[in-house]
C-alpha cells in the first residue's frame, strides 16, 4: 500500500504536464518513480497511466488532429516498437540512451535560443519520427520527443498540436503496451492494483490541466515543449551516466 500512495502524487504531476503540452508524463513520472520502485515495474504502471491520460485529452476536440499526420506517423510507430524490443535485449542501453539524451538536448537548446517562426517540414519526415518514436517509447518509456520535433514543424495551430500528438500517443502506447503484455511486464498483481490509484489521479490532472490549456497561447505552448525537451535530453544523459 505504501508504493501506491508514493506514486499517487507522482502520476498526478505527470498528468498535469501531459494534459498541457500532450506529452512529457514520463519525463516526470519515470525518475521520480525509480527513487521507490524498480524501472519495469514503473514503466508498466504508468504507461496504463499515459494510455488512460492519452485516451482522456483526445476525447476532447478530436476533430482538431490532423488525421493525415496520424496516418503517416502510426504504421511506422509501431515498426519502430517491434525494433525497440529487438534493441532492448541487444543494444548497450547506456550508450543509446545518451546518445537520444544529447540529441534532444542540444535541439532543446536551438529551439529556445531560435527566435524565428518555426520552418515547415516535409510531412515525410512522419516517417523516421514514427519510426524514433517508436523505439525510444519501448526502450526508455519516452516516444514523444520525436513527434513533438516534427509536429512543432508542421505549422499546426496550438489546438491541433495537442490534439494530433495526443492521438499519435494513444496508438504508440497501446503498441507499447502489448509489447509490454508479451515480455510479462503486465502479468503481475501490484502493478494492476497500483494503477488502480494511479489512473484516478491522472485523470484528474488531466482534467486540471485540460482548464489551464484553454489560457496559453500557441507560442507559450511551444515554450513549454521546448522546456520540456530540455528536461528530457538531460534526464535521459542523467540516467545514462547515473
Amino acid at each position: 500500500m505504501a508504493i501506491e500512495w508514493v506514486l499517487v502524487p507522482i502520476g498526478f504531476l505527470g498528468a498535469l504536464v501531459y494534459g498541457i503540452t500532450g506529452f512529457g508524463s514520463p519525463l516526470v513520472t519515470i525518475p521520480l518513480a525509480l527513487h521507490f520502485v524498480p524501472l519495469p515495474f514503473a514503466l508498466a504502471v504508468f504507461a496504463l497511466q499515459d494510455l488512460a491520460s492519452a485516451v482522456r485529452v483526445a476525447s476532447e476536440n478530436p476533430r482538431h488532429a490532423v488525421k493525415g499526420e496520424i496516418v503517416r506517423l502510426v504504421p511506422l510507430v509501431v515498426v519502430g516498437v517491434v525494433v525497440g524490443v529487438t534493441l532492448l535485449v541487444n543494444l548497450p542501453r547506456k550508450a543509446s540512451m545518451l546518445s537520444l539524451g544529447a540529441f534532444v538536448l542540444l535541439y532543446g537548446l536551438w529551439s529556445l535560443c531560435y527566435r524565428g517562426v518555426p520552418r515547415v517540414v516535409s510531412q515525410r519526415w512522419a516517417y523516421p519520427a514514427g519510426f524514433l518514436g517508436g523505439i525510444t517509447g519501448m526502450l526508455f518509456g519516452a516516444g514523444g520527443p520525436p513527434y513533438v520535433i516534427y509536429l512543432a514543424h508542421r505549422g499546426l495551430s496550438k489546438e491541433q498540436f495537442r490534439s494530433t500528438l495526443t492521438l499519435a500517443a494513444v496508438f504508440s502506447i497501446t503498441v507499447r503496451l502489448i509489447a509490454m503484455a508479451f515480455a510479462g511486464l503486465l502479468f503481475r498483481r501490484e502493478v494492476w492494483l497500483t494503477a488502480m490509484f494511479v489512473v484516478p489521479a491522472a485523470l484528474l490532472g488531466v482534467s486540471l490541466a485540460s482548464r489551464l490549456f484553454r489560457h496559453i497561447s500557441r507560442e507559450l505552448l511551444l515554450r513549454l515543449v521546448t522546456l520540456l525537451l530540455l528536461a528530457s535530453g538531460a534526464s535521459l544523459i542523467a540516467r545514462a551516466v547515473g
